[in-house]
């Protein structure tokens, strides 16, 4: 009879689980970044996983594959699954962050970070959540939970009512590298009004960063520094429309590929514009370098240089106009200057400008993260729901007011500081601002995808194709590696088909096959002892009628 009971209330449970329709189901996840760069290795070196899937809470891991949402990810959790030998992680991305503290996002967004700074064997794989995995989620937190009770009730519930999921990526091909991947930099300018004008050159990298290539649509990082140039240019072209308005500056507008790993498109734009071009804006005379990068949040600007500026130098002008717009129009934002030298040991640079300093160009960075190894400059939920519009226009408006001001001279002409420039058809359009976050983050820009998939060199052709309409002498560089000795080795299977599909533990087979048996038992001894158990079943019931 107790057997009986068993067994039903196993088959109850297994019917009465989040998924009784479902004995498996298939979808895509994404695998970790893997790449090698200036002679180091990066990121996850493995692929296949055969797996049981597990909560990060369970006190056993080997072997198995950790299951984590943002909420649960931590860098302590990841390397105890590491040292646990896990078979992998698989972490549960969240489609819309809106909901989610702002402390879980920092938190995920330093966790990520620290986790990309270490090189790996055991997969790791990124999913978008669905009712499916969050319903597999739940059902292994809770198997978790059971681990309080007493060790007898564990071992029963694990054997009659547990349900596992195994985790399978169906796709054993080995992993290759790919070293073909070109990176794209797209160039135009705005001629002054003189012959041999100095020259100011305005650029952003446009990639984006995280732990899973395909699921990183940098919004902030750096779709916020792209959208800032792409208005710049829409307005300043209005400007330099007119002879009447026209400067004496040439405007230079670059965005650059490659620029979360080394800003190599960056290295190879210089390289072609000093070392192989006959004639360049870089070859004559440039005033300074205005890198943007990361500019969506906060309310300090700060400003990285290599080295600090002279008085009397054009880059130390202009960061003055920037300090007179913001203290003037917009009180409460601080700008700073923030000096760090090159570390010529290094093999890596920690921001754009660097690239120009090493080549003796005056440049520097504008961007409101102080650190430059800062989480917020790659991660996957750097999107368009962590953006702040209102600070995207507002600092759009700080670098366009200051560097007119700085262009016309108009602080030595007397011109208040609180005057505004851009105003009417010359402001910062709100739905433009919008629509280019949007657009920028409809894909995602990580460079090992932009020359690969058609969707993606969509953009690339669509920014061109934008430069275009405002700018003159527009070009379009694609550099392409040497295959021998590549800058920047990226491999293959970032995405990958898997497979989850319901099972019993072992256990339950064992405990299922121990009640066959007594059963079979028990009908062998009543078959081969009919007489006595009929004379006692008679007794029985003769007994109970007296």
């Amino acid at each position: 009879m107790f057997l009986a009971v068993v067994l039903l209330l196993s088959v109850q449970r297994l019917h009465s689980s989040a998924l009784p329709a479902v004995s498996s189901y298939e979808f895509t996840a994404y695998r970790m970044q893997q790449y090698n760069l200036a002679q180091q290795n990066h990121g996850c070196r493995g692929a296949i996983l055969v797996a049981e899937a597990r909560s990060a809470d369970e006190p056993s891991l080997t072997r198995r594959c950790v299951i984590m949402r943002v909420q649960d990810f931590s860098t302590q959790k990841y390397f105890e699954a590491q040292r646990q030998n896990a078979a992998a992680v698989l972490i549960l991305l969240p489609k819309n962050t809106s909901g989610i503290p702002h402390d879980t996002i920092q938190s995920f967004m330093v966790s990520e970070s620290e986790t990309l700074q270490k090189e790996t064997l055991m997969p790791v794989y990124v999913v978008p959540e669905d009712e499916q995995l969050l319903s597999m989620y739940e059902e292994i937190k809770q198997a978790a939970a059971t681990r309080t009770s007493s060790i007898f009730v564990r071992v029963l519930r694990s054997m009659v009512t547990a349900t596992a999921f195994q985790i399978l990526v169906s796709n054993t091909a080995p992993i290759k590298a790919v070293t073909d991947n070109s990176v794209i930099t797209l160039e135009g300018v705005l001629l002054g009004s003189v012959e041999d004008a100095p020259t100011i050159v305005i650029t952003a990298h446009y990639d984006s960063y995280g732990l899973a290539p395909w699921l990183s649509f940098g919004a902030d990082s750096n779709g916020s520094g792209v959208t800032i140039l792409m208005e710049l240019a829409r307005l300043f072209q209005k400007l330099y429309s007119s002879p009447s308005t026209r400067p004496q500056y040439n405007l230079m507008f670059s965005l650059t590929g490659g620029g979360k790993y080394n800003f190599l498109g960056t290295k190879r734009w210089i390289e072609e514009n000093l070392d192989h071009a006959e004639s360049s804006l870089l070859h004559d005379n440039v005033a300074f370098v205005l890198c943007l990068d990361t500019l969506a949040n906060g309310d300090e600007l700060f400003v990285h240089v290599s080295r600090p500026p002279k008085p009397d130098s054009p880059m130390h002008a202009f960061i003055q106009q920037l300090e007179e717009v913001a203290s003037s129009r917009f009180p409460s934002v601080k700008v700073g200057l923030i000096h760090k030298k090159i570390n010529l040991v290094e093999s890596t640079v920690a921001w754009e400008h660097e690239r120009y300093s090493l080549r003796r160009i005056l440049s520097f960075t504008l961007s409101h993260v102080e650190n430059p190894k800062s989480e917020l400059r790659g991660s996957m939920l750097d999107t368009m729901s962590q953006v702040d519009f209102r600070r995207l226009k507002r600092n759009g408006v700080i670098v366009a007011e200051a560097l007119a001001r700085y262009m016309y001279n108009l602080s030595d002409k007397g011109s208040p500081k609180e005057v505004q420039l851009f105003k009417g058809q010359l402001d910062f359009q709100d739905s433009r601002i919008s629509s280019w976050m949007s657009f920028l983050t409809s894909v995602p820009r990580a460079t090992q995808l932009l020359d690969k998939e058609p969707g993606h060199m969509l953009l690339v052709n669509s920014l061109e194709h934008e430069f275009k309409r405002y700018l003159q002498q527009v070009s379009r560089h694609t550099f392409r590696q040497d295959k021998r000795d590549p800058d920047i080795t990226f491999f293959d299977q970032m995405n990958q088909p898997v497979v989850m599909y319901r099972v019993k533990p072992a256990a339950f087979d064992l405990f299922l096959g121990g009640c066959i048996a007594a059963y079979l038992g028990i009908v062998y001894y009543a078959i081969q002892n009919f007489g006595y158990v009929y004379a006692k079943l008679k007794a029985a019931v003769k007994s109970k009628h007296q």
